[in-house]
């Protein structure tokens, strides 16, 4: 009941504040709202457009439980469609000449503003009361393997999303048959459609490994007189998996088991934001990239710049930038000797560069080409991907993004030489984690705690 008056009421804000929204720039593009005709129709126009593009969307679907930033992009996106629409009529109709860019501009703004702070307060409100009790669902699980426990401990750490598992069946094959953490788990062979009807649960979520599909298949049938919600919750624990998502494509539903979230809108807006904060940083640096090509010139013969071509997104060689900070030395096609500690071949003004990763700062001019971000995982040599991507399975995973100047993985330790294989394979795991849980605000997450963890390691020499 909550749901329905909060998606009712969303419907109806989207449609009367786009109105409203139009008439509010107005007053604040022309300090007055006597508005001519024309902006009065192309007012009432661009609200039924968002009406439209909000209807073929589903951002008026249930989000219990689902991220609030995944519901901000929905909602941008479907907005900006309808404006872009309207403002395609306009162009079309040779009418935009008419109105006021900034009226367009503003109108656009407190538009997809309004709406999100409207989203967040009701997102809040039903937050707040899931929290205190109201508005939950009860949940049958039917499994007892590691797919199940994580949706406990899931639902025990977010209650806010207002799922209550009230009972677990186990299968044969499953571990637990005892109550686990308060649940109580039901006796083998239980009549799961009585169980149901007894327990009035809402919802029915399979947490089965794949090799139960049979089993999967006979809930199904057990549950086909029943109403109830039947979700499936793979227990995909023995596959090292990337952006395990459901997948629409061409009317087939599918599961991701190995695909990047950093695709669409959201490889535009991480684009957007590297290329934004890329330059600011490059300005704001200048003078000290002056002074540092001035040091590594006058600490030893040979060019300021130090170039290596690295595996970018995709596998696709990348030249990478850095400032030279060993004495010019020669190796053998093919060979790249990573630095240690105590190395010869590195400068004195060198070894202060590594340790502050100041050398690596001329990959923002990396960042403004659109070959790196300032945040992915770190790009290795290509001999050294050659070796690891053998010795790890998961490891050219790393390469579904663009590699970073920073990282998840060398925030929390895993940078400099990777003289074992147990250390390539933490700082892939970490990486994987990054991409699997990538957003705006981690990435910017990461470029604040890098000021504090990333430029000074024991481990960078």
């Amino acid at each position: 009941m909550f749901e329905f008056f909060a998606r009712l009421s969303a419907r109806l804000f989207d449609l009367l504040w786009a109105v409203a929204a139009g008439v509010l720039a107005y007053y604040f593009r022309f300090n007055h709202v006597e508005m001519p005709l024309n902006y009065q129709i192309v007012i009432l126009i661009g609200a039924l457009l968002v009406a439209i593009a909000s209807s073929y969307s589903n951002i008026y679907a249930s989000w219990r439980g689902r991220r609030l930033m995944v519901m901000f992009g929905h909602l941008f996106a479907t907005w900006a469609t309808g404006y872009a629409v309207l403002l395609g009529l306009l162009v079309f109709a040779h009418q935009a000449e008419y109105f006021s860019r900034l009226w367009l501009f503003y109108w656009l703004l407190l538009g997809i503003g309004g709406s999100m702070l409207f989203r967040y307060l009701i997102y809040a409100l039903l937050g707040r009361l899931r929290k205190r009790g109201m508005n939950h669902k009860g949940v049958l699980v039917v499994g007892t393997g590691d797919s199940a426990r994580e949706a406990v401990q899931a639902l025990k750490m977010n209650p806010w999303a207002g799922y209550d598992i009230v009972q677990m069946v186990p299968i044969n094959g499953c571990e637990i048959t005892s109550p686990y953490q308060g649940i109580p788990v039901a006796g083998k062979g239980v009549d799961l459609a009585h169980l149901v009807q007894t327990l009035g649960v809402q919802e029915v979520w399979v947490c089965l490994p794949l090799k139960k599909g049979d089993y999967v298949n006979q809930v199904l049938y057990d549950l086909r007189h029943s109403t109830v919600d039947i979700r499936y919750l793979p227990d995909l624990s023995d596959f090292r998996l990337l952006n395990h998502r459901a997948t629409e494509l061409a009317g087939l539903q599918m599961l991701n088991l190995s695909c990047s979230p950093i695709r669409g809108l959201n490889y535009y807006l991480k684009q957007l934001e590297d290329r934004i904060l890329g330059l600011l940083i490059l300005l704001l640096i200048s003078p000290l990239l002056l002074l540092i090509s001035l040091g590594v010139k006058l600490s030893s013969p040979g060019p300021i710049l130090f170039k290596q071509y690295r595996n970018g997104m995709d596998g696709r060689r990348i030249n990478v930038y850095k400032f030279r900070s060993m004495k010019v030395h020669g190796e053998a096609e093919g060979v790249v000797t990573q630095a240690k500690r105590n190395d010869d071949r590195i400068t004195r003004f060198g070894r202060f560069l590594r340790r502050t990763s100041l050398d690596e700062l001329p990959q923002f001019f990396n960042v403004i080409q659109g070959k790196m971000s300032i945040v992915g995982p770190r790009p290795h040599a290509v001999v050294h991907n050659e070796q690891y991507k053998e010795l790890i399975e998961s490891y050219m995973k790393r390469h579904k993004v663009k590699p970073g100047i920073t990282g998840w993985a060398q925030i929390n330790g895993f940078r400099g030489e990777t003289d074992t294989i147990d250390k390539m394979q933490k700082r892939v795991e970490y990486d994987l984690f990054y991409i699997e849980n990538w957003s705006i605000l981690f990435d910017l997450k990461i470029i604040f705690l890098t000021f504090f963890k990333g430029f000074f390691d024991k481990n960078a020499y």
